[in-house]
């Protein structure tokens, strides 16, 4: 059975971000061989992730593939961030990305948080990045960035319960 998985902001390659951040990894080499094994952990071959963007820094795309991407389960779609600079030029890259799930519900997923997104006045959810845990959300918003959610990919399962804690969007439309 497929599965959705969304994440954020692994910046792969990118020794700073373990300072900026205040990362648990003492180098890079450590920080990316535990964010491939927790994506690998919860995520199956089978099952589709949405990247959020920040993914790496690293513009060599055959070392992207070789070192990142070919050794992460699932199926995946990038969408850009601020960093993506591999991503220049490619074609059908998107910078928000949304689909509608069984239950009428319908997450947007862009980069960067947003105040009113597609459907958002009927209570959509907003996952987004580049905050890295440091915005607090705002209605049916949620940070899937690594450092937001333990350095793990974020299921669609657990959205939806983080949601059911989360208040109405501010611009939702009674009905």
């Amino acid at each position: 059975m497929q599965h959705y998985f969304f994440t954020a902001d692994q910046h792969f390659g990118h020794a700073n971000i373990i300072k900026f951040c205040s990362r648990p990894y003492s180098c890079v080499e450590e920080m990316d061989e535990s964010l491939i094994n927790n994506h690998n952990e919860v995520v199956s071959p089978e099952d589709v992730v949405i990247h959020g963007g920040d993914f790496t820094l690293i513009k060599n795309k055959p070392r992207i593939y070789r070192e990142y991407i070919n050794r992460l389960n699932g199926e995946h779609v990038f969408l850009e961030g601020s960093h993506d600079y591999w991503l220049k030029g490619e074609k059908g890259i998107k910078n928000i990305w949304g689909k509608e799930f069984p239950g009428r519900i319908y997450i947007v997923l862009c980069h960067y948080a947003m105040r009113v997104w597609h459907r958002s006045h009927w209570n959509s959810y907003l996952l987004h990045g580049h905050s890295h845990g440091n915005l607090p959300p705002m209605g049916k918003q949620h940070d899937v960035g690594v450092d937001n959610n333990n350095f793990y990919p974020v299921s669609f399962e657990e959205i939806v319960e983080i949601m059911k804690n989360r208040e109405n969007n501010p611009n939702r439309i009674s009905s």
